[in-house]
């Protein structure tokens, strides 16, 4: 580990110690917390793009499924660079505000930051609008993992790239077939399968009267 990196982690934890004990709590709640929205988002994403194309529609199912691929493929990376948590490794660094994961539980890189960053590039591919609400989410969950003390700012700046790219990849590879899909669904029999994928679009009354007229 780099001094330049062990320096700005113990700058960082020092700023931490030094705010005040509810910014303090608040941040530590966000940590998990932001999961909880990002998986909000997820559902109310799926929820509106019922009523839109299937390509929309296939985009929104493959959110949060290209951010557990991000997920898997951050675990491996862990599991093969096994980088110590610099609450343990740094010294003269100040105590972590939340406890120190075990010997095992790698540093490199974040799995939460690497969920986020995954997440709020998913998102963003379903709706573009939602950007402005998910990449400040991903940018607070990634420094609040270097606040708390549990990771080092490359781990995190690594985990954001790492969700980005691979749930970019994994949308882009996956939105034909599932819209494919998604538009078969739309058109079963099940009542079940009907109400998952949604009616899709509503045609404007100028196209349905052209629809009849076409007949």
């Amino acid at each position: 580990m780099n001094s330049e990196d062990a320096g700005l982690y113990r700058d960082i934890t020092d700023f931490a110690h030094d705010t005040p004990a509810w910014v303090q709590h608040l941040t530590e709640a966000w940590t998990e917390a932001g999961l909880l929205l990002f998986a909000a988002l997820f559902v109310t994403t799926w929820w509106r793009s019922r009523g839109a194309t299937p390509r929309t529609f296939a985009i929104a199912v493959l959110a949060p499924l290209a951010t557990a691929v991000a997920y898997v493929c951050s675990e491996v990376l862990k599991s093969a660079v096994t980088e110590e948590r610099p609450c343990r490794a740094v010294a003269d660094a100040a105590a972590s505000l939340t406890p120190c994961p075990p010997h095992g539980d790698w540093s490199f890189p974040s799995n939460h930051a690497t969920i986020a960053g995954a997440a709020a590039v998913a998102l963003a591919l379903a709706r573009r609008a939602l950007l402005w609400l998910t990449a400040p989410m991903a940018l607070l969950m990634a420094f609040s993992r270097v606040y708390v003390g549990v990771h080092y700012p490359h781990d995190v700046a690594a985990g954001l790239l790492l969700g980005a790219v691979v749930a970019a990849m994994a949308v882009r590879l996956c939105t034909r077939p599932a819209a494919r899909v998604a538009e078969a669904m739309r058109g079963s029999s099940a009542g079940l399968v009907r109400w998952l994928t949604g009616p899709g679009p509503v045609p404007s009354p100028t196209t349905a009267y052209a629809s009849v007229e076409h007949r």
